[in-house]
């Protein structure tokens, strides 16, 4: 190749550099040889130099948004066992994973006994909203509930909400876990007030909603609360959904039988 041409790639490559168009910068020399090949025209090269700009960007922009996320990073819909689930629930998911329901900021609640997959499936599901570009955090209810408090006690509640509502989706696991006191039920229900009908909650509990007085204490309150929850809602009931580690170890505890058995058998 002439020395010209390679200093006007060079020169190109360095030109898009400067603007920040990395991708574009390091794919110019290979597709102007490739271009020149198939005689593609300047639309064309142009077009691809574009598109792969595009897609590095948006890779970038994926891997930026999961890193802010605290998502679980091995709880994808890769890793989830749909098939353990009601073909009902299934289309359920489905659905969430489009985030569709981010625009009407529908809030989603996973009910279920512990090991059915709660967890997994709302984590699958803000995979799935960080890969269209959507913000989303995941964090237990206990440490949004602490990191509130600490807001309220440094007169600096207001702020922190406002960072929280950056987020298009704040996925809260194990709302019924810890059972607050009337400080922290305050902080939350404040949380849960300021996001009702501007932006979605995603949670998971192992409590019936009569059984939400153990988390908000006061009978007002947790009216008050299950109707900003579940007021535009999509409810993924778990109740029926054998537990998955119960399974797991039943598994495990049949294959020792076994084994013992034939260790027995050829004793």
């Amino acid at each position: 190749m002439p020395n010209t041409t390679l200093n006007r790639h060079g020169d190109l490559a360095a030109l898009l550099g400067r603007l920040n168009l990395t991708g574009m910068a390091a794919l110019c020399a290979d597709l102007a040889l490739k271009a020149a090949k198939e005689g593609l025209s300047h639309e064309a090269y142009l077009y691809e130099l574009a598109r792969h700009e595009e897609e590095l960007r948006l890779q970038r922009r994926s891997e930026r948004l999961l890193r802010q996320s605290g998502l679980p990073r091995e709880k994808t819909f890769r890793t989830f066992q749909l098939t353990r689930l009601s073909p009902a629930l299934q289309l359920q998911l489905e659905r969430l994973k489009s985030g569709t329901f981010l625009e009407q900021a529908c809030n989603v609640i996973a009910l279920g006994t512990p090991g059915v997959g709660k967890s997994h499936a709302l984590a699958a599901v803000g995979h799935e909203l960080v890969v269209q570009g959507h913000p989303v955090l995941w964090c237990s209810t206990a440490s949004l509930v602490q990191r509130l408090l600490a807001a309220k006690r440094d007169l600096r509640l207001p702020q922190e909400l406002t960072r929280l509502d950056k987020f298009a989706c704040v996925i809260l696991d194990d709302i019924g876990y810890v059972q607050q006191d009337r400080d922290e039920m305050e902080v939350l229900f404040t949380f849960l007030a300021e996001r009702y009908e501007h932006k979605s909650v995603m949670l998971t509990t192992n409590l019936v909603f009569s059984e939400w007085q153990r988390i908000f204490k006061d009978p007002m309150t947790t009216l008050a609360a299950i109707d900003r929850v579940v007021h535009h809602s999509v409810i993924l009931d778990m109740m029926s959904v054998e537990s998955y580690r119960a399974e797991v170890a039943g598994q495990h505890h049949l294959s020792e039988e076994a084994g013992s058995a034939l260790l027995n058998r050829n004793n």
